[in-house]
């Protein structure tokens, strides 16, 4: 039978598939690693979590370090996102309390994903510490010169913005490193919807104070 003129190109339907058999794989992969750590997971776990033949993995990640770095970076890119808010924000207030509340989210949705960070960071980086000599350097000299700038501006106290970087790393991602504890603390359930939106509220009004933000 003739295709139908409104089917799609083949190479796009191609390009679909390998999208999906890699998002697919990734998330897994995700998974996997967030619960064994590097050393611990092997391809063929991996490879039974996502539901594919061990071959498909290999086909698109030849190795277990080839399929971990791009974990790794699919988790950074998803910070990267969510500080964008800083280069476009008028101020302190608005530009870290938009990047709370996407870090809040991310540790919500993806918790798996801080926590392979996490993890591969306590071991001393020994798969990717040249990501963080590199890309993260790069990413967080952008980002104090925000804040440089609004410190210049007067629009906040005069702070080392690393620390003020490293304090929000770590209250919005314990929310997914030790989700475990938290829900233990919540009467051992997982935090609502109310919940998640409460602790937003307090983690902005409590950094926003502490650093005299003044948009």
């Amino acid at each position: 039978m003739p295709e139908s003129s409104n089917s799609p190109p083949k190479s796009n339907s191609k390009k679909m598939r390998r999208q999906e058999a890699e998002a697919l794989i990734l998330s897994a992969a995700e998974k996997v690693f967030s619960e064994a750590g590097f050393g611990g997971a092997t391809m063929q776990l991996i490879a039974d979590v996502a539901g594919l033949p061990k071959a498909n993995l290999h086909y698109y990640f030849p190795t277990k370090e080839s399929l971990y770095r791009q974990v790794v970076q699919k988790i950074f890119l998803d910070w990267l996102k969510a500080a964008d808010v800083f280069d476009h924000a008028d101020g302190p207030a608005e530009g870290i309390g938009a990047y709370i509340d996407a870090k809040m989210e991310i540790s919500r949705r993806h918790p798996e994903g801080s926590k392979v960070w996490a993890s591969e960071v306590m071991h001393g980086a020994p798969v990717i510490q040249d990501y963080l000599e590199t890309t993260l350097k790069e990413w967080t000299d952008g980002r104090i010169a925000v804040i440089e700038r609004w410190i210049a501006e007067g629009r906040m106290d005069a702070i080392d913005p690393r620390h003020l970087l490293y304090m929000l790393w770590a209250t919005t991602q314990h929310y997914a490193d030790f989700g475990h504890q938290i829900a233990t603390l919540n009467g051992s359930t997982e935090l609502t919807d109310a919940q998640w939106q409460e602790a937003k509220e307090n983690i902005k009004r409590i950094i926003s104070r502490g650093i005299g933000a003044r948009d």
